[in-house]
């Protein structure tokens, strides 16, 4: 993951949805404040959890309003004012199909977010997104540790994430949809994750 090459994009120029639609899909960016930052292919072992996580919410929702959704998938957190961020968080969970605009993108705040922790990601997703994501008003963002095997659960109260850590045998309640449990011991399944494969 790194901020676009000099040579194509000024490091001082703010860069918007507009200019974010005129690039190619390949590669990714993700636009946090204007700064255009590119993001790195995911491993196997992040698909794998990002597959096994989504099964487990996906099914829950059968019947049900509210979809699961992976990346690559566009979040403009904030399109009605300065709409110079755009996230493409591994999974997100939206409850309110009106922010999804042409099937293509969610225009706000989605209801719940996972992001799955990689050595090229680790501090992006749990310092800079924790920030957006805080500031946007995410009800629930888990981060997700392939390493650790364990699962930093933030919940949103009073303008603040109080965060529950859940261990690779734990069940987690999904506190955005009642009744929905996800299964770790299912999530963490894949096989022993060694650090050069995240």
């Amino acid at each position: 993951m790194s901020a676009l090459p000099a040579r194509e994009f000024t490091s001082t120029h703010q860069y918007t949805y507009a200019d974010y639609a005129t690039w190619p899909d390949y590669p990714r960016y993700e636009l946090i404040n204007g700064e255009a930052i590119q993001m790195s292919a995911p491993s196997r072992v992040h698909q794998k959890i990002s597959m096994a996580l989504s099964i487990q919410i996906g099914t829950f929702l059968r019947g049900k309003k509210c979809e699961v959704l992976a990346a690559p998938f566009d979040v403009r957190i904030n399109y009605n004012t300065t709409d110079n961020t755009v996230v493409q968080p591994d999974l997100v969970v939206i409850c309110d199909m009106a922010k999804i605009e042409n099937g293509k993108h969610c225009l706000g705040t989605p209801d719940m977010v996972i992001e799955i922790l990689s050595e090229s990601t680790r501090g992006y997703d749990k310092v800079r997104k924790f920030n957006v994501y805080l500031e946007a008003g995410v009800s629930e963002y888990w981060i997700v540790d392939p390493i650790e095997r364990i699962v930093n659960v933030h919940i949103l109260r009073d303008g603040n994430y109080f965060i529950k850590p859940y261990g690779d045998t734990d069940t987690i309640p999904v506190h955005v949809l009642e009744g929905c449990m996800v299964n770790l011991a299912e999530v963490f399944e894949v096989e022993a994750v060694a650090a050069e494969d995240v």
